[in-house]
């Protein structure tokens, strides 16, 4: 038979299972970027014909990664603040000085598409050097009507670019703008009555999503998001319960919500919630490393109900500046107690979920697109295991083999 593509001599995590286990030496074969059969070498038909071959050589193969959970789109940086809190400014001293989120939003706003798609590019090439084959990019750092679209359409732009799916989610709702001080109500009527509609028209957003926190949106707020998004026909996913109870995990689940993020200050009720509603829990280790927080999520109740957990980089300038989703899989097991095993469902099939693409990605099954990743590795701990490590061999994107730059 005639492939595309024909991967032998490999291992397969097929990320299908809870126990991640390892396949002995198999084949995945390719077709129209999709998986057309796979099995072990064994059950290869010996007349098989493929326009391309790669030999393994018994490399681990997994799900290409899912990097559900980033805001990559943004200029400059906040290397400075860094610096100034270490020295003992608090996070107040330095907004009132001009730093913070409104330093990003300033520049973000200033930013020629051209120029936010350069720095962007950078964060996105080094999250594919990582193995991952599909990324969320969410909007947050322009916060008026004419950035928040230039940010959607500049991550539309690096998907068309890339070799990488970039799933576009709209995060309007994630500050209070200068120009809106005191008056946060008035900004969600933006949001809702401009903003989300003229980006839901341009079809430039995937998902909707809010920051409802005590120095975010209230949960009233974050509902006339979550309406206007449903009447939009759009799905929604929460920042929720980082830094407070804000019953923003229950809220999400109510409308159904892919995902809840962060979840540091979840309690059962929520969590219970997020089950009956198949909402899945979006595990961000490298911002609770970076904010030195002391407050881990609640993992075992997150077990105990069955929520699906995934694992992201929150790749953004101020609170997770990292494109490193295997070191994210370390912290998650550090940091959260969470497996290995759970660990890498958590950047493959759990992430998928997260993203609502669980029917085509995320797993090595037939039927699903060939986005894949092999690793030399002997265990698929040891993607967890070694800190700022990266094995990659090879990564596929749709069954066509792309070079790790």
């Amino acid at each position: 038979m005639a492939y595309d593509l024909l991967i032998r001599n490999t291992r397969i995590v097929s990320a299908a299972d809870d126990a991640c286990a390892v396949s002995g030496a198999a084949f995945v074969a390719v077709d129209q970027g999709a998986i057309v059969a796979l099995g072990p070498m064994s059950a290869l038909e010996p007349a098989s014909r493929p326009r391309d071959e790669v030999d393994a050589e018994g490399a681990l193969l997994t799900p290409g990664f899912i990097d559900c959970h980033t805001h990559l789109v943004y200029a400059g940086d906040r290397a400075r603040e860094f610096e100034l809190r270490l020295q003992g400014a608090s996070y107040e001293e330095i907004a009132r000085a001009g730093g913070g989120i409104v330093s990003t939003v300033r520049q973000t706003r200033e930013a020629h598409p051209a120029d936010l798609q350069q720095q962007s590019a950078r964060r996105l090439a080094s999250l594919m050097r990582h193995g991952v084959t599909t990324v969320e990019i969410k909007s947050g750092y322009g916060l008026n009507q004419k950035a928040e679209l230039k940010s959607l359409q500049v991550a539309r732009a690096l998907g068309q670019r890339f070799p990488v799916d970039v799933r576009t989610t709209l995060l309007a709702a994630h500050a209070l703008p200068p120009e809106f001080a005191g008056r946060p109500d008035d900004y969600i009527d933006e949001v809702v009555q401009h903003i989300l509609p003229e980006a839901a028209r341009l079809r430039l957003a995937d998902a909707v999503d809010a920051f409802c926190e005590t120095i975010g949106f209230t949960p009233a707020q974050t509902r006339r998001v979550f309406e206007a998004a449903r009447a939009a026909g759009l799905p929604v996913k929460l920042h929720a319960e980082q830094l407070s109870n804000q019953g923003g995990a229950a809220l999400a689940a109510e409308f159904g919500a892919l995902s809840a993020d962060h979840l540091e200050h979840l309690d059962e009720a929520g969590t219970i919630a997020m089950a009956c509603a198949g909402t899945v829990a979006v595990m961000l280790p490298g911002a609770y490393y970076f904010l030195r927080d002391t407050q881990p999520p609640p993992i075992a109740l997150l077990r105990k109900h069955r929520v699906p957990m995934a694992v992201a980089t929150d790749c953004n300038p101020g609170t997770s500046p990292t494109t490193h989703l295997l070191l994210m899989m370390n912290m998650a097991c550090t940091l959260f107690r969470m497996t290995p095993a759970e660990a890498l469902l958590g950047v493959t099939r759990h992430a998928a979920r997260a993203l609502g693409l669980l029917g085509d990605r995320g797993t090595v099954e037939v039927g699903k697109r060939a986005d894949l990743c092999l690793w030399d590795v002997d265990h698929p701990a040891e993607l967890a295991y070694a800190i700022a490590a990266n094995p990659l061999r090879a990564r596929f994107q749709r069954g066509l083999q792309h070079a790790l730059q």
